[in-house]
């Protein structure tokens, strides 16, 4: 059996594969989901794994899901980071994602999403902002995440900035 997880990222799309072979590979999405899509599928039988077979599960997510055609599940970005969350950390926790074109901030309680915040209309926060950080700082990405493992954890309540560069975040509760 094979239970195949992808999520189609406006930036990347990252496969994991867990079964009798057992898989993880990312890469850049470009400029079409559906061939991104395609690609997956076809490097998957190369590599021995039918993702249409009887014994094969397949998940997708992210910016391009509905792209998966052969997807037996679509989900969301935020359910699945919520089924995630809960799967690793227990039930309580907060999930920070920072995509390509948005930054989520997801809450877990009790295993369920219980409230999210979402910036999706700035490029404040988002991959493309760290990586032209990290750029003007003169590091790479994996040193700008080292240098943040080296901080202090700050409070909710005091978040820096809270999404006022550009708008207030989109939050479920303020529907």
């Amino acid at each position: 059996m094979y239970y195949i997880g992808i999520d189609i990222g406006s930036t990347a799309s990252k496969v994991w594969v867990l079964g009798e072979k057992e898989l993880y590979f990312v890469w850049p999405t470009g400029w079409s989901s559906k061939e991104t899509a395609l690609k997956i599928k076809e490097y998957l039988l190369e590599q021995g794994i039918d993702v249409e077979a009887e014994n094969a599960t397949v998940v997708a997510t992210g910016y391009g899901r509905v792209a998966v055609d052969y997807a037996d599940k679509v989900v969301t970005e935020i359910t699945c980071h919520g089924r995630g969350g809960r799967e690793l950390f227990g039930g309580d926790c907060f999930i920070v994602d920072v995509g390509g074109q948005d930054t989520k901030v997801i809450v877990i309680e009790n295993g369920a999403v219980t409230d999210f915040l979402m910036n999706d209309k700035c490029s404040a926060g988002t991959g493309k902002f760290l990586e032209v950080m990290a750029n003007r700082l003169g590091v790479t990405l994996e040193e700008l995440f080292l240098l943040a493992e080296q901080g202090e954890a700050g409070s909710r309540d005091h978040a820096p900035g809270k999404g006022t560069l550009c708008r207030r975040p989109r939050s479920r509760s303020d529907r």
